[in-house]
C-alpha cells in the first residue's frame, strides 16, 4: 500500500469513527431530552457520512492522492460543520438561539473551499 493510499485510509477511518460517534451521541442526547427533538441533532451524523466518508472512499477506490493538506483542510471543514450542527441541535432542544451559530457554516465553507482548492491544485499539477 502506498503512502497516499495509507493517508486517505487514515482520514477515512477517522471520519467513519466520527460518524459513528455522532450517531451515538445524538441518540444518547435525545434520549434525555424529554421528548424534544432537533433535526440538526438527529442528522448530524449525515454531515461526515456524505461529505467525508463517501468522498474519501471514492478517492481510495480511484487511487487519487489530493495531498495531506487538502485532506486535513477538508476534514477540518467537515468536523466544523458537524460540530455546528450538534451545537444548533443542542440550542434547539434547550429552546434558545444564539447569533454565533452562523459562524460554523461560514468557517466550514472556508475550510472546505480551501481543501477543495488544495486538492485540485495537487491533482491537476501532477498531470
Amino acid at each position: 500500500m502506498s503512502i497516499s493510499a495509507r493517508n486517505v485510509k487514515r482520514h477515512l477511518t477517522g471520519q467513519i469513527a466520527w460518524t459513528v460517534f455522532l450517531g451515538f451521541f445524538a441518540a444518547v442526547y435525545e434520549s434525555f431530552s424529554h421528548g424534544v427533538y432537533s433535526p440538526f441533532m438527529i442528522f448530524a451524523f449525515a454531515v461526515p457520512l456524505l461529505l467525508a466518508v463517501l468522498p474519501y472512499a471514492l478517492l481510495l477506490f480511484k487511487r487519487a492522492d489530493p495531498g495531506d493538506a487538502a485532506l486535513g483542510l477538508w476534514s477540518a471543514g467537515v468536523v466544523t460543520l458537524s460540530v455546528g450542527s450538534v451545537y444548533q441541535g443542542v440550542l434547539e432542544i434547550y429552546g434558545t438561539t444564539h447569533y454565533l451559530v452562523a459562524v460554523y457554516p461560514a468557517v466550514a465553507a472556508l475550510l472546505l473551499a480551501a481543501g477543495l482548492i488544495a486538492g485540485a491544485v495537487r491533482l491537476w499539477g501532477r498531470r
